[in-house]
């Protein structure tokens, strides 16, 4: 009878699991679209905030490059770069680095660039830092995260771009030091990116349409000129 018992209970148990993973199924199924569209709304509102849409007549997602560094830009994989224009002219862009060593992990920006090369300011994506601590970064938590605005390499100085515990001239969070150090570390790196690749990021030719970075097209022209020269030689 026990055996019997068991059995039947299993075979709830095993009914119960199958239908309640059905119902997740369907429901994630029924979700998925509404749940990537809150995504987007929620990415394109952030952007427009970098990027704002009086100053330019493209679409965002639709000017797009990926590009890959992961010394400057904190990650080995493709980081996006959303592209502002007023007809042929770029206003600015707004790209998605990594800050790789937060307290307790990663942190994901969104970093917005004027063409001139000064940041039209700085976003926290995603983070798992301290609640009540490293959380501060949020634009909802607290204003430090509007200290980036208006600066660049020049403003303040590259070698000034440090938190005030480390002599540098950007604040650091009441109890909270790696954080603040992480991101500010990651936009400088940033814009170092940018001033390196500002014309390549801009660019619209056929390479960077299909998402080549701008690396790749300096190494494909170091390679034809390699072997120009090399067959020169062999002439």
């Amino acid at each position: 009878m026990n055996y019997r018992s068991s059995a039947i209970t299993a075979v709830i148990l095993f009914l119960f699991a199958v239908v309640g993973t059905g119902l997740v199924a369907v429901t994630y199924d029924g979700t998925r679209e509404q749940i990537a569209a809150n995504e987007r709304e929620r990415l394109l509102r952030k952007l427009h905030v970098l990027a704002p849409p009086a100053q330019h007549d493209n679409d965002l997602f639709a000017d797009t490059l990926e590009v890959r560094d992961e010394i400057l830009l904190g990650t080995p994989e493709p980081v996006m770069v959303y592209r502002a224009r007023r007809g042929s002219r770029p206003v600015a862009l707004v790209m998605a680095p990594v800050a790789p060593d937060g307290y307790s992990g990663s942190i994901r920006l969104l970093v917005g660039i004027n063409y001139d090369g000064t940041l039209t300011g700085v976003r926290v994506v995603t983070h798992r830092e301290t609640p009540g601590l490293g959380d501060a970064i949020e634009e909802e938590r607290s204003d430090w995260i509007y200290g980036f605005d208006g600066k660049s390499l020049e403003n303040p100085p590259t070698a000034r771009w440090e938190v005030s515990k480390d002599g540098g001239d950007f604040d650091q969070l009441t109890g909270a030091t790696i954080t603040p150090r992480a991101i500010v570390g990651a936009v400088r790196k940033s814009l170092l990116y940018y001033r390196d690749h500002r014309e390549a990021l801009f660019s619209l030719d056929t390479e960077n349409e299909k998402g080549h970075s701008p690396q790749s097209r300096k190494e494909k022209h170091n390679s034809i000129h390699r072997g120009d020269t090399e067959n020169a030689e062999k002439k």
